[in-house]
């Protein structure tokens, strides 16, 4: 082992000791002029920042993107153009849990992804189901809240989960999603990843696509059963970041194949299914999976604080080439993300080395808290001074698509095969299998009969049921059964709603 280090405080000037403040003699008081003493202990004070509000639990590594297929005929960004490779950063979470909570709770993971790229960071803010709970962004706020913990004992709560949920019927596929295998993988690097939102892509003709990504793993996907989430829950609370840490570690990289499903700019007009709905997938019978590349991940952080816990995704980060679509999430989230990280790390959070892009920036930005990069005059557009310029033949690129009407507050417009139900039951009668459909009824039942509340419980029979009948009934009989374990001689009469499911049975 070679020598260490000298110590030295944060100004870089030698240290005398690790282990002794300054005092008055060996028995005396302790000096305020011991300014190493109180640099450290007012450091250890500040260390810590906010912790996310949602994905707050998490890690994540460093890796490449390489190009294998040619998806140019879509897209003229330089990031997924034939045989482009691109630094990349990725950071997996969970939903729900604060930042000390178990790896393998039951919950949707983050997958998002930052690509350094060499017209700017191009971001991806995705999760390892290719659907979401909401599709309205004034609902996001109350749905994280009905995750989260109750104001009176700080306690999660699961009839408040399904009271929103059962109250909220676009939730059901994901739901669907979340109660299956798949609301457990057994690492994240045997889970998928998807964009989920629907994005706009240019081609260098300036004709526009619409564009949902996924990131299939390479490992395979597989998950954990309840009973063995939580027994590693008990054995390892850090079991998946853990997990993706050692495997890179040791040289066994992860790797994931991206593939693109492009829909025609004017097919989403008259598509069977709102393509902008963030409840819905395109099935891939109408749009296949094209292969455009490989993610790799080959470096873990060596700072977990400065290269994970500070970095900051955005999907308003769009490159040339790529834009949002009307996907209402994603619009409420091109605002929200950046505002996140502007509350939690500072006006100039795109400063830390993390954030930073990799290609020159000349911005208008200036001043503000933890300001580390030299403005120079002038400060301010137009200029007559030399100052940057705006890139004007861009205007327009990726501006948008057609809309008018008044303003409302309103429902997307249905289409034709639109409703909270149906990709729901497809997702359980034709792409679950039957040992899968019995896992999904056995972990709704747990759930439902961690403290849900019996009129929540019949809105949550009607949920499913309107979703299957046979799933439905399957968790009605299930919860059934196992409250009259727990107490057999319940008098029926102070449960009429009860009462009532028996004699229908």
């Amino acid at each position: 082992m070679s020598d260490p280090k000298p110590t030295t405080t944060d100004a870089g000037i030698p240290v005398e000791s690790d282990e002794h403040s300054l005092t008055v003699g060996p028995g005396g008081p302790i000096l305020l002029q011991d300014h190493y003493l109180i640099e450290q202990m007012a450091q250890f004070n500040r260390e810590r920042i906010p912790e996310r509000q949602p994905h707050a639990k998490g890690g994540g590594a460093f890796g490449h993107f390489e190009v294998t297929g040619d998806v140019s005929a879509y897209t003229k960004a330089a990031v997924f153009q034939p045989g482009t490779k691109t630094d990349t950063l990725i950071r997996f979470s969970t939903v729900a849990g604060e930042s000390g909570s178990p790896d393998t709770w039951r919950d949707p993971r983050g997958f998002s992804l930052k690509m350094y790229t060499t017209e700017g960071n191009y971001d991806m803010v995705g999760n390892n189901t290719p659907v979401f709970f909401i599709k309205d962004p004034m609902k996001f706020q109350h749905f994280i809240r009905s995750q989260k913990r109750r104001a009176d004992n700080g306690l999660r709560d699961h009839d408040m989960q399904w009271d929103f949920w059962t109250l909220s019927p676009e939730s059901a596929h994901q739901v669907t999603w979340l109660m299956g295998d798949r609301g457990l993988p057994r690492s994240w690097r045997h889970m998928n990843g998807y964009s989920s939102h629907t994005y706009m892509w240019v081609n260098a003709a300036g004709e526009k696509f619409w564009v949902k990504y996924h990131f299939k793993t390479d490992q395979g996907v597989e998950n954990f059963t309840q009973d063995e989430g939580d027994q590693m829950a008990a054995v390892d609370t850090d079991y998946h970041r853990r997990d993706l840490f050692e495997h890179i570690r040791d040289g066994e990289y992860p790797t994931w194949s991206l593939k693109v499903q492009v829909m025609p700019f004017e097919d989403a007009k008259d598509y069977r299914f709102n393509p902008f709905d963030l409840t819905k997938v395109w099935p891939h019978a109408d749009y296949p999976l094209i292969d455009v590349g490989t993610l790799t991940l080959d470096r873990n952080p060596t700072d977990f604080h400065t290269e994970i816990e500070q970095a900051a995704f955005q999907p308003n980060n769009l490159v040339p080439g790529i834009g949002p679509s009307p996907d209402r999430m994603l619009l409420g989230r091109l605002f929200a993300y950046a505002d996140a990280h502007r509350a939690r790390l500072g006006a100039n959070y795109t400063q830390i080395p993390v954030n930073a892009p990799q290609c020159p920036v000349h911005s208008y930005s200036k001043d503000g808290a933890m300001r580390v990069q030299n403005v120079s005059d002038p400060v301010y557009a137009p200029n007559s001074y030399g100052g940057p310029a705006a890139d004007t033949a861009r205007y327009g690129e990726v501006a948008g698509w057609e809309s008018d009407g008044d303003m409302v507050r309103s429902s997307y417009v249905d289409h034709a095969e639109d409703d909270d139900w149906g990709q729901a039951g497809t997702l359980v009668r034709e792409v679950m299998d039957d040992d899968e459909r019995g896992r999904l009824v056995d972990n709704i039942v747990g759930h439902l009969l961690n403290g849900v509340s019996e009129p929540i419980l019949q809105r949550a029979f009607t949920y499913w049921s309107n979703v299957d009948a046979d799933l439905g009934r399957r968790i009605e009989e299930g919860v059934r059964a196992k409250q009259d374990e727990v107490d057999p001689k319940a008098d029926e009469q102070d449960n009429p709603a009860r009462r009532g499911a028996q004699e229908k049975a």
